[in-house]
This record gives structure tokens, C-alpha cells and sequence, in this order.
């Protein structure tokens, strides 16, 4: 359980710096994965096809979030939170995991490394998202 949660938070890191810093997916994750000490491989392996996906699907998600967060354009929502969006949309639209544990832990990502109401927001769109007729 904890290793996708590890998993998520190397995954949004990477999805994070490389909107940042304007660099592939690659080089993010070669970037994350530099710093992080004894990473299991099974960990190391979710978090890598989690932000590969998430990045490639970004221009889909991004649509949905702009569609879903009503007087918020996507240029005003901070990039951790952007990232971690495109995380949990990933996951949901995948349908690999339950929806109630990626919101969860989306929100929990939100909240760590963004702010306490980063949380609420995240946990509003993605709860419009679940039921919209597009989930």
C-alpha cells in the first residue's frame, strides 16, 4: 500500500518539474528518481508508468479540469495541484484502482505539498468529475 502512495507522490514530483522546468518526462523521473534513496522496483515502476501516462494524457485532462472548475482558468490553478489532477484523472479514467483511494490520496498529495484548501479543491473537481457522464 505504501509503495503507490510513494509511487504517486515520485509521480506528481516528476509531472510537476517537468511543466517547471520544461523538460521531457524522462529526464523528470531521471531527475526524481536521483534523489530518491532504496526505492523499491515495484515502486519505482508505478510511479514511472503513472507519470508517463498522466503526461502523455495531459491535454485530455487538462480539458476536463478546465471544463469542471468553474471560474478557475487552468493557467490559475497552481501546477502542484494541475499535477496532481492529471494524476487522478489518469487513474480514474484507467479504472485500474478504486475511485474512492485515488481521491483520497489525491487529496492527500494536495494537501502535503500544495495547501489545506488545495485538498477541498481537488476532492470538488474530482468528485464533479465521477459524476459527470464523462467518467
Amino acid at each position: 500500500m505504501a509503495k503507490r502512495s510513494t509511487s504517486r507522490r515520485l509521480a506528481m514530483q516528476a509531472l510537476y518539474q517537468a511543466e517547471s522546468a520544461a523538460i521531457g518526462i524522462d529526464e523528470a523521473l531521471s531527475n526524481i528518481f536521483s534523489s530518491e534513496h532504496e526505492l523499491l522496483p515495484e515502486t519505482k515502476s508505478f510511479a514511472e508508468t503513472l507519470a508517463r501516462a498522466a503526461w502523455a494524457d495531459r491535454a485530455d485532462s487538462d480539458r476536463i479540469i478546465a471544463s469542471l472548475a468553474i471560474d478557475w482558468p487552468l493557467d490559475r490553478i497552481g501546477r502542484v495541484d494541475r499535477g496532481v489532477l492529471r494524476l487522478a484523472l489518469h487513474e480514474l479514467k484507467a479504472k485500474e484502482t478504486p475511485a474512492s483511494v485515488v481521491v483520497d490520496e489525491a487529496v492527500e498529495l494536495a494537501k502535503k505539498y500544495s495547501s489545506p484548501e488545495a485538498g477541498k479543491f481537488i476532492n470538488g473537481i474530482l468528485g464533479a468529475y465521477l459524476r459527470s457522464p464523462q467518467a
